[in-house]
Protein backbone atom coordinates (compact mmCIF):
# COMPACT_ATOMS: atom_id res chain seq x y z
CA UNK A 1 0.00 0.00 0.00
CA UNK A 2 1.08 3.52 -0.79
CA UNK A 3 0.29 4.65 3.07
CA UNK A 4 3.23 5.09 5.46
CA UNK A 5 3.50 5.22 9.33
CA UNK A 6 2.94 9.34 9.32
CA UNK A 7 -0.76 8.50 7.10
CA UNK A 8 -2.25 7.62 10.54
CA UNK A 9 -1.91 11.90 11.24
CA UNK A 10 -3.97 14.95 9.63
CA UNK A 11 -4.31 18.22 9.48
CA UNK A 12 -3.92 20.36 11.98
CA UNK A 13 -7.44 21.38 12.17
CA UNK A 14 -8.61 17.66 12.61
CA UNK A 15 -8.41 17.06 15.99
CA UNK A 16 -9.26 13.59 16.39
CA UNK A 17 -9.47 11.41 13.48
CA UNK A 18 -11.27 7.87 13.57
CA UNK A 19 -9.18 5.39 11.52
CA UNK A 20 -10.96 2.90 10.02
CA UNK A 21 -8.63 1.64 6.55
CA UNK A 22 -6.22 -0.72 7.99
CA UNK A 23 -6.22 -1.34 12.04
CA UNK A 24 -8.44 0.78 13.98
CA UNK A 25 -7.37 3.71 15.34
CA UNK A 26 -8.54 6.81 17.14
CA UNK A 27 -5.89 9.57 17.14
CA UNK A 28 -6.34 12.60 19.35
CA UNK A 29 -4.00 15.26 18.69
CA UNK A 30 -1.67 12.92 16.39
CA UNK A 31 -1.28 10.46 18.86
CA UNK A 32 -3.24 7.05 19.01
CA UNK A 33 -5.42 6.13 21.76
CA UNK A 34 -4.90 3.64 23.68
CA UNK A 35 -7.49 0.71 22.88
CA UNK A 36 -8.34 -3.21 23.26
CA UNK A 37 -8.47 -4.53 19.89
CA UNK A 38 -11.98 -5.76 18.54
CA UNK A 39 -13.17 -4.16 21.70
CA UNK A 40 -16.45 -1.92 22.31
CA UNK A 41 -15.49 0.85 21.30
CA UNK A 42 -13.79 -0.22 18.24
CA UNK A 43 -17.88 -1.89 17.57
CA UNK A 44 -19.42 1.50 18.08
CA UNK A 45 -17.23 4.30 17.26
CA UNK A 46 -16.51 1.51 13.55
CA UNK A 47 -20.49 1.08 13.23
CA UNK A 48 -20.47 5.25 13.57
CA UNK A 49 -18.23 6.16 11.34
CA UNK A 50 -19.31 3.84 8.42
CA UNK A 51 -22.77 5.29 8.22
CA UNK A 52 -21.50 8.90 8.57
CA UNK A 53 -24.37 11.79 9.54
CA UNK A 54 -26.85 9.26 8.53
CA UNK A 55 -26.49 7.74 12.37
CA UNK A 56 -27.36 4.73 13.80
CA UNK A 57 -30.52 3.74 15.83
CA UNK A 58 -30.05 3.05 19.30
CA UNK A 59 -32.17 -0.37 19.20
CA UNK A 60 -29.72 -1.43 16.25
CA UNK A 61 -26.49 -0.34 18.07
CA UNK A 62 -27.61 -2.21 20.92
CA UNK A 63 -28.51 -5.80 18.93
CA UNK A 64 -24.78 -5.13 16.98
CA UNK A 65 -22.58 -5.00 20.13
CA UNK A 66 -24.45 -6.71 23.16
CA UNK A 67 -26.11 -9.24 20.43
CA UNK A 68 -29.13 -11.17 22.51
CA UNK A 69 -27.84 -9.56 25.67
CA UNK A 70 -30.40 -8.24 28.57
CA UNK A 71 -31.86 -4.84 26.99
CA UNK A 72 -31.62 -2.46 30.24
CA UNK A 73 -27.71 -3.62 31.01
CA UNK A 74 -26.95 -3.25 26.79
CA UNK A 75 -28.68 0.19 27.69
CA UNK A 76 -26.62 1.58 30.23
CA UNK A 77 -23.75 -0.05 28.75
CA UNK A 78 -23.92 2.27 25.47
CA UNK A 79 -24.63 4.83 27.97
CA UNK A 80 -20.86 4.33 29.40
CA UNK A 81 -19.54 4.08 26.17
CA UNK A 82 -20.97 7.29 24.97
CA UNK A 83 -19.68 9.07 28.66
CA UNK A 84 -16.12 7.63 28.13
CA UNK A 85 -15.61 8.63 24.46
CA UNK A 86 -16.83 12.11 25.52
CA UNK A 87 -14.65 12.63 28.90
CA UNK A 88 -11.50 11.70 26.78
CA UNK A 89 -12.29 13.01 23.26
CA UNK A 90 -14.21 16.02 23.86
CA UNK A 91 -11.00 18.62 25.35
CA UNK A 92 -9.88 18.16 21.82
CA UNK A 93 -13.22 19.50 20.31
CA UNK A 94 -13.19 22.11 22.39
CA UNK A 95 -15.60 20.77 24.55
CA UNK A 96 -17.81 19.19 22.26
CA UNK A 97 -19.08 16.11 22.29
CA UNK A 98 -17.59 13.27 20.25
CA UNK A 99 -21.07 11.06 19.87
CA UNK A 100 -24.31 13.16 18.88
CA UNK A 101 -27.54 11.73 19.77
CA UNK A 102 -30.96 12.88 18.50
CA UNK A 103 -34.16 11.30 17.53
CA UNK A 104 -32.99 8.08 18.65
CA UNK A 105 -30.02 7.58 16.34
CA UNK A 106 -26.17 8.09 17.41
CA UNK A 107 -23.72 9.58 14.80
CA UNK A 108 -20.39 11.28 15.00
CA UNK A 109 -20.14 14.32 15.81
CA UNK A 110 -18.34 15.28 12.14
CA UNK A 111 -19.67 18.76 12.68
CA UNK A 112 -17.40 19.37 15.72
CA UNK A 113 -14.36 18.59 14.12
CA UNK A 114 -14.22 14.59 14.74
CA UNK A 115 -12.87 13.47 10.99
CA UNK A 116 -13.22 9.89 9.78
CA UNK A 117 -10.73 8.54 7.27
CA UNK A 118 -12.99 7.15 4.72
CA UNK A 119 -14.94 10.39 4.27
CA UNK A 120 -11.56 12.19 4.23
CA UNK A 121 -10.17 9.73 1.50
CA UNK A 122 -13.44 9.99 -0.81
CA UNK A 123 -13.28 13.59 -0.57
CA UNK A 124 -9.37 13.94 -1.51
CA UNK A 125 -10.29 11.33 -4.62
CA UNK A 126 -13.61 13.05 -5.52
CA UNK A 127 -11.69 16.38 -5.18
CA UNK A 128 -9.00 14.95 -7.61
CA UNK A 129 -11.49 13.48 -10.13
CA UNK A 130 -12.88 16.93 -10.68
CA UNK A 131 -9.49 18.75 -11.13
CA UNK A 132 -8.23 16.32 -13.40
CA UNK A 133 -12.02 16.88 -15.45
CA UNK A 134 -11.28 20.38 -15.85
CA UNK A 135 -7.38 19.71 -16.92
CA UNK A 136 -5.21 20.61 -13.42
CA UNK A 137 -3.41 18.00 -13.75
CA UNK A 138 -1.02 19.12 -10.95
CA UNK A 139 -3.48 19.98 -8.38
CA UNK A 140 -5.15 16.59 -9.25
CA UNK A 141 -1.84 14.55 -8.63
CA UNK A 142 -1.48 16.49 -5.30
CA UNK A 143 -5.15 15.89 -4.22
CA UNK A 144 -4.79 12.18 -5.43
CA UNK A 145 -1.16 11.63 -3.48
CA UNK A 146 -3.18 13.19 -0.21
CA UNK A 147 -5.85 10.58 -0.33
CA UNK A 148 -3.68 7.50 -1.32
CA UNK A 149 -1.92 8.91 2.09
CA UNK A 150 -5.18 8.08 3.81
CA UNK A 151 -5.52 4.49 2.57
CA UNK A 152 -3.40 2.63 5.06
CA UNK A 153 -4.97 -0.72 4.05
CA UNK A 154 -7.98 -2.43 3.27
CA UNK A 155 -11.21 -1.79 5.40
CA UNK A 156 -11.13 -3.54 9.06
CA UNK A 157 -14.12 -4.31 11.38
CA UNK A 158 -17.42 -6.65 10.45
CA UNK A 159 -17.28 -9.26 8.32
CA UNK A 160 -21.15 -9.25 6.91
CA UNK A 161 -21.90 -8.88 3.31
CA UNK A 162 -22.61 -5.40 3.69
CA UNK A 163 -19.05 -4.75 5.66
CA UNK A 164 -17.64 -6.95 3.28
CA UNK A 165 -18.71 -4.62 -0.08
CA UNK A 166 -18.27 -1.78 1.63
CA UNK A 167 -14.45 -2.74 1.83
CA UNK A 168 -14.34 -4.16 -1.74
CA UNK A 169 -15.51 -0.89 -3.24
CA UNK A 170 -13.31 1.46 -0.97
CA UNK A 171 -10.49 -1.08 -2.43
CA UNK A 172 -11.55 -0.59 -6.32
CA UNK A 173 -11.58 3.43 -5.31
CA UNK A 174 -8.07 3.13 -3.77
CA UNK A 175 -6.82 0.80 -7.06
CA UNK A 176 -8.61 3.50 -9.63
CA UNK A 177 -7.05 6.23 -7.56
CA UNK A 178 -3.60 4.82 -8.55
CA UNK A 179 -4.44 4.36 -11.68
CA UNK A 180 -5.38 7.54 -12.38
CA UNK A 181 -2.28 9.19 -10.80
CA UNK A 182 0.09 6.70 -13.16
CA UNK A 183 -2.43 8.02 -16.22
CA UNK A 184 -1.28 11.84 -15.05
CA UNK A 185 2.31 11.30 -14.58
CA UNK A 186 2.35 9.88 -18.17
CA UNK A 187 0.16 12.64 -19.49
CA UNK A 188 2.79 15.37 -18.62
CA UNK A 189 5.89 13.02 -19.52
CA UNK A 190 7.00 11.80 -16.05
CA UNK A 191 7.17 8.14 -16.66
CA UNK A 192 9.41 7.39 -13.68
CA UNK A 193 6.32 8.57 -11.07
CA UNK A 194 3.74 6.94 -13.73
CA UNK A 195 5.68 3.61 -13.44
CA UNK A 196 6.17 3.79 -9.82
CA UNK A 197 2.41 3.91 -9.59
CA UNK A 198 1.45 1.77 -12.05
CA UNK A 199 3.76 -0.82 -10.03
CA UNK A 200 1.81 0.09 -6.96
CA UNK A 201 -1.31 -0.91 -8.16
CA UNK A 202 0.59 -4.14 -9.84
CA UNK A 203 1.30 -5.08 -6.32
CA UNK A 204 -2.03 -4.43 -4.85
CA UNK A 205 -3.77 -6.34 -7.75
CA UNK A 206 -1.35 -8.07 -10.29
CA UNK A 207 -4.17 -8.75 -12.61
CA UNK A 208 -5.15 -4.96 -13.69
CA UNK A 209 -4.17 -5.14 -17.21
CA UNK A 210 -4.35 -1.40 -17.78
CA UNK A 211 -1.50 -1.43 -14.94
CA UNK A 212 0.57 -3.38 -17.20
CA UNK A 213 -0.22 -1.39 -20.39
CA UNK A 214 1.30 2.03 -18.69
CA UNK A 215 4.14 -0.01 -17.07
CA UNK A 216 5.57 -1.15 -20.47
CA UNK A 217 5.06 2.50 -22.17
CA UNK A 218 6.76 3.74 -19.45
CA UNK A 219 9.63 1.03 -19.81
CA UNK A 220 9.93 2.32 -23.70
CA UNK A 221 9.51 6.05 -23.07
CA UNK A 222 12.72 5.57 -20.69
CA UNK A 223 14.79 3.21 -22.73
CA UNK A 224 13.78 -0.01 -21.24
CA UNK A 225 12.09 -1.77 -23.96
CA UNK A 226 13.30 -5.09 -23.16
CA UNK A 227 11.78 -4.44 -19.87
CA UNK A 228 8.66 -3.69 -21.59
CA UNK A 229 8.60 -7.40 -23.41
CA UNK A 230 9.34 -8.67 -20.22
CA UNK A 231 6.27 -6.84 -18.25
CA UNK A 232 3.91 -8.43 -21.10
CA UNK A 233 4.93 -12.01 -20.01
CA UNK A 234 4.50 -11.37 -16.77
CA UNK A 235 0.90 -10.02 -17.28
CA UNK A 236 0.50 -13.33 -19.66
CA UNK A 237 1.76 -15.60 -16.75
CA UNK A 238 0.05 -14.10 -13.85
CA UNK A 239 -3.49 -14.08 -16.04
CA UNK A 240 -3.26 -17.90 -16.88
CA UNK A 241 -2.19 -18.61 -13.34
CA UNK A 242 -5.12 -16.78 -11.96
CA UNK A 243 -7.99 -16.81 -14.78
CA UNK A 244 -7.13 -19.57 -17.20
CA UNK A 245 -7.17 -16.30 -19.06
CA UNK A 246 -5.31 -14.49 -22.20
CA UNK A 247 -4.34 -10.27 -22.03
CA UNK A 248 -6.86 -8.46 -23.66
CA UNK A 249 -6.71 -7.45 -27.06
CA UNK A 250 -5.43 -4.05 -26.35
CA UNK A 251 -2.51 -5.64 -24.30
CA UNK A 252 -2.00 -7.65 -26.93
CA UNK A 253 -1.80 -4.67 -29.69
CA UNK A 254 0.82 -2.97 -27.24
CA UNK A 255 2.92 -5.73 -26.81
CA UNK A 256 3.41 -6.40 -30.90
CA UNK A 257 3.86 -2.20 -30.93
CA UNK A 258 6.62 -3.04 -28.26
CA UNK A 259 8.21 -5.55 -30.12
CA UNK A 260 7.89 -4.06 -33.98
CA UNK A 261 7.41 -0.59 -33.43
CA UNK A 262 8.89 0.99 -30.35
CA UNK A 263 9.37 3.96 -31.13
CA UNK A 264 5.44 4.52 -31.92
CA UNK A 265 4.58 3.44 -28.09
Amino acid sequence: MCAMASARTLAPQRAVLVCLLGAFRIVKNGAPMPLRPGGKVEQFVGALALEGAHGVPRDELLERIWPGGDPALAAQSLNSLSHWLNRNLSDALDGSSPIVHKGGRYSLNTEGGLAVDVIEFEALLETAELLGSDGRIGAAIDSYHRALTMYAGDLGGGSDVAHLLERERLRARFLTALSRLADHYFSVGDYRRSLTSALELLRTDPCREDAHRVAMRCYVRTGARAQALRQYRLCETVLAKEFDAVPEPATESLYELVRANPHQV
